[in-house]
């Protein structure tokens, strides 16, 4: 979040009072989403976020943009193509061989280069690796405010875009508004937003815009590319089961109890921030707002309280099951089903249940 945004005044935004737009921002307008590109794969929190780039554009009656960078190819006019299956009204479209790899340098030239001609009114890109810090490098350099790992998008009645955060380590929500700066900007992580449904249809209108840009102006070099294979073995984010251990379970050796669960119903696995802050599990199986975002079929958290940066990251599951010894755990107020137990004794048990009763091909019946 930069020194542009502030929470909204008692006279702005929620509280019913239109305000009126500086005359030199009143030309902005239109809702764009940066479509991720990397190595020829659209990252799919692009499309997340068309569909709700969808709903802010037919709040504010405006138009729905992609935005995308990369080299000339099959892999960026599919990525145009699917730009618009998945809602856009337009594109914009630079090619250049400098964006085969992305780089700082040349997709925030680009990048600024489109927002300064066409001047949007709201900017969001996904939170990835790459969205993070190429969110971060544009909005420093059209000197505008930036909401970063936003839960919740919505508009004003003056237009104003309402980007809901965690704040203090999660254990609040705010809303910040950037009100007299243009582009509005957001960054959501994958998984945060539903996926919109995608419609076959033709390429509509695109925009093409050329990179004013040589490789001498540019710092970066890319030599080569190394797989953080340690983290691909981790797919929480995408998974349609998720069972998870928090500091109910008691130690490390009783995680183990997760694993076997989950491995007896087809399931990844994964824990709450406390277990990777005491070194019990890996970063990348922590579950919540700071971790991934899930929104799986089927969650089971074991030993988990539910505090509210792990609520953010988990209620878009399906069906949340809780076992907790407590029963006035936060989690119970925001689980399907609750089961008020010791999770040692259960989780074997739920295992032994599973693992008789599941023939070999129902795991996909089960996440079904």
């Amino acid at each position: 979040m930069s020194n542009a945004n502030r929470e909204a005044p008692p006279s702005a935004g929620r509280a019913g009072i239109k305000r009126e737009l500086p005359e030199h921002f009143r030309d902005y307008r239109h809702v764009w989403v940066f479509i991720e590109l990397e190595r020829g794969e659209v990252h799919p929190v692009s499309f997340e976020l068309l569909g709700e780039g969808r709903k802010l554009a037919d709040k504010l009656g405006i138009q729905l943009a992609g935005i995308v960078l990369g080299p000339p190819g099959e892999a960026t006019q599919h990525a145009v193509a699917e730009a618009f299956a998945y809602g856009a009204d337009l594109v914009y479209l630079v090619e250049a061989p400098l964006l085969a790899d992305y780089r700082n340098e040349p997709f925030t030239k680009a990048m600024t280069d489109l927002v300064n001609t066409h001047k949007p009114e709201i900017l969001l890109l996904g939170a990835t690796t790459l969205g993070r810090d190429l969110a971060g490098s544009v909005a420093t350099t059209l000197l505008t405010g930036l909401t970063a790992d936003c839960t919740e998008l919505d508009v004003d009645v003056d237009g104003s875009l309402a980007a809901t955060r965690p704040t203090f380590g999660g254990s609040l929500l705010c809303t910040i508004y950037t009100l007299n700066y243009r582009p509005q900007m957001a960054t959501v992580r994958p998984r945060v937003m539903a996926m919109p449904p995608r419609t076959d249809k033709p390429v509509g209108r695109v925009i093409r815009h050329k990179l004013s840009m040589t490789e001498e102006e540019i710092i970066t070099k890319v030599l080569g590319f190394n797989l953080d294979r340690q983290s691909a073995k981790a797919n929480l984010a995408y998974a349609d089961i998720v069972v998870a251990g928090g500091l109910g379970l008691g130690s490390a050796e009783n995680l183990q109890l997760v694993k076997n669960l989950a491995r007896a119903i087809g399931a990844e696995y994964g824990c709450s921030r406390p277990l990777v802050q005491k070194g019990w599990m890996p970063a990348d199986r922590q579950v919540g707002q700071t971790g991934k975002t899930i929104r799986p079929k089927l969650y089971i958290a074991a030993g988990i309280s539910g505090a509210i940066q792990h609520r953010v990251g988990v209620e878009g599951a399906d069906l949340i099951v809780a076992i907790n010894t407590d029963p006035n755990a936060p989690i119970f107020d925001f689980a399907h089903l609750g089961i008020v137990t010791d999770a040692i004794r259960f989780l074997p048990a739920l295992t032994e249940a599973f693992t008789r009763r599941l023939s070999p091909h129902s795991h996909d019946k089960l996440a079904s």
